[in-house]
């Protein structure tokens, strides 16, 4: 024993917290393992059986980050959403290939370790499993001093789903006179954070606590921190009967149904099909924000675009209803070169 000498705790990293860490959060993780997966918690890899019944399964995997929306979370000391935002976001990810979630993994890194954020943060990622029916088959909480100052911590998430070859779904699958529909967002998701954050609080000067205009007094956290939408429950009926999809996140509809597009192609969008919520109306307004410009920093109410052929959209429609998510037709696609036209 050397009296007097450095140990971890001197250096900043908290041995304890990290144990305190692990039992809090050890039933949630436990709560969300599925047939699929082996193992116990605490092992230094996870494992999963591939499923039962599949022919030519290919894995798909991402992943993604909440960005700075963490930043309004951690002003607001509320972390459970966040980690569900995580989680939906990267489900939605890889369903646009028409895949189906097997597991998740996440990763939380504080300055100084917070076990009751900790427990906050894996609290919502263990909901967004749950949610989606994917194991949260294992992580890694990380103290590190002098990376990041307290209480701020960083966030990430990396999913493994799974789809049969042939229903791979994708931008060659799409023909012209097939027709976007348009499923809603549930708030701002998890990007443009950034501008949103420089408008709401430098701009407007409104705190985390204060009332956002125009959602009935509910307060600026609860507008911002929304949860990122699974479409999931919505579009899961519909893989195998449609062509691609788009997840509208950053970059919003110009920046991500292209992605959707082959190079011969078009999607031409009508954007007097919906009433823009909101809250993106606000931030507009209150940053003097151009209309273009809001299209591309924001979702703009628009989560998830779906392209099939004229004759399925209702039923895409319908499927989105039952589950509770608003859908319509918002456009076409058309001969060009692979852009998206806002009209």
């Amino acid at each position: 024993m050397n009296a007097g000498g450095l140990d971890y705790r001197s250096a900043g990293v908290s041995l304890e917290a990290a144990d305190d860490a692990k039992g809090r959060i050890k039933r949630l993780v436990e709560g969300t393992f599925t047939a699929g997966a082996r193992g116990a918690f605490g092992g230094f890899g996870g494992m999963f059986r591939v499923p039962a019944g599949a022919t030519a399964p290919l894995l798909v995997a991402s992943a993604d980050g909440v960005g700075t929306k963490l930043k309004v979370a951690i002003d607001a000391g509320r972390h459970d959403t966040v980690g569900h935002c995580l989680v939906n976001h990267c489900v939605n990810d890889i369903l646009v290939q028409g895949a189906e979630p097997l597991f998740f993994l996440d990763y939380v890194a504080f300055g100084k370790l917070d076990p009751a954020a900790v427990e906050g943060v894996v609290a919502g990622v263990a909901a967004g499993c749950r949610e989606n029916g994917a194991a949260l088959l294992g992580g890694e909480t990380a103290e590190m001093p002098g990376l990041y100052a307290p209480p701020d911590y960083d966030l990430a998430g990396f999913i493994v789903g799974w789809v049969e070859e042939a229903e791979v779904l994708g931008s060659e699958r799409v023909r012209e006179g097939d027709v976007c529909v348009a499923l809603a967002s549930s708030g701002l998701h998890t990007n443009g954070y950034s501008l949103a954050r420089k408008i709401v609080f430098d701009t407007m000067r409104l705190g985390v606590h204060d009332p956002f205009p125009g959602e009935g007094g509910a307060t600026v956290a609860d507008v911002l921190l929304r949860v990122h939408r699974s479409y999931l429950p919505a579009l899961r009926s519909m893989r195998t009967r449609v062509h691609a999809m788009a997840h509208i996140t950053g970059g919003g509809l110009p920046g991500n149904l292209n992605r959707a597009l082959p190079p011969s192609l078009d999607a031409v969008v009508d954007t007097s099909t919906w009433q823009v919520p909101n809250a993106f109306a606000v931030l507009a307004e209150g940053g003097r924000v151009a209309t273009d410009e809001m299209f591309r920093a924001f979702n703009m109410g628009v989560g998830m675009v779906v392209i099939c052929s004229p004759d399925v959209a209702p039923a895409v429609e319908a499927a989105a209803a039952q589950a509770g998510v608003p859908a319509w037709t918002c456009g076409r696609i058309v001969p060009g070169t692979g852009v998206v036209q806002l009209r």
